[in-house]
């Protein structure tokens, strides 16, 4: 008799224990948190490329108004190119950082103030001498200028525009070298015109490819 009491004792234990345990089962595990997936940075800049259409579009106000000499203009515009080529690389990886951001936004307030001490100096566009090669400086301005274009365009691509723009600079270091002594000879034109005519050509050919 005592043994069928303990056995039945036993029985509902168990059977107490086992719906004891029976809601905890019921219940979900811990709630973590989900997993977090950041999506990439935006790689638009839309701020930046508005304050580099207000750059182009002064020094191209600088220009019709006299304010801005074409080799003023050829350097202004050098340096926006370089801005757009940093910011093509920071974009290359698909995302832009705040400091990358706040860099291109500084280099842009740099350059709009180099544009307006340009138009505000004393240095205007005036008929030119002789031997101050005016249509070749105004045919690198050019050339400057289109360059800035086709990378603003996408027509061209920074390391297409770091090529052509090392091709420039290497003509300007070889007009300096013809300026050094004072005179600047017929052939010694001749040959800056014919670099930058090739030059010129070569940059059409890039931003306007021919099927």
């Amino acid at each position: 008799m005592k043994s069928k009491l303990l056995t039945a004792s036993l029985l509902a234990t168990a059977v107490a224990a086992g719906l004891a345990a029976a809601p905890a089962m019921a219940q979900p595990g811990p709630a973590y948190p989900p997993h977090v997936v950041y999506a990439p940075a935006t790689v638009q800049t839309p701020g930046i490329d508005n304050a580099q259409q207000a750059v182009s579009d002064r020094i191209r106000q600088g220009l019709q108004s006299g304010r801005i000499t074409p080799s003023e203009a050829r350097l202004l515009y050098r340096r926006d190119s370089d801005i757009q080529n940093r910011e093509a690389a920071y974009k290359s990886d698909g995302r832009v950082t705040p400091q990358e951001r706040q860099q291109l936004r500084n280099d842009m307030a740099q350059l709009s103030a180099e544009v307006e001490r340009a138009i505000a100096n004393n240095r205007t566009v005036a008929v030119a001498q002789p031997d101050r090669l005016g249509a070749i400086d105004s045919q690198q301005f050019n050339i400057s200028r289109r360059i800035d274009e086709g990378v603003r365009s996408h027509r061209l691509s920074p390391q297409e525009a770091g090529r052509l723009q090392a091709r420039e600079q290497a003509i300007e270091r070889q007009e300096a070298a013809y300026r050094s002594d004072g005179v600047v000879t017929p052939q010694e034109r001749s040959n800056l015109r014919a670099q930058l005519t090739a030059l010129r050509d070569e940059v059409e050919r890039l931003i306007n490819p021919r099927g």
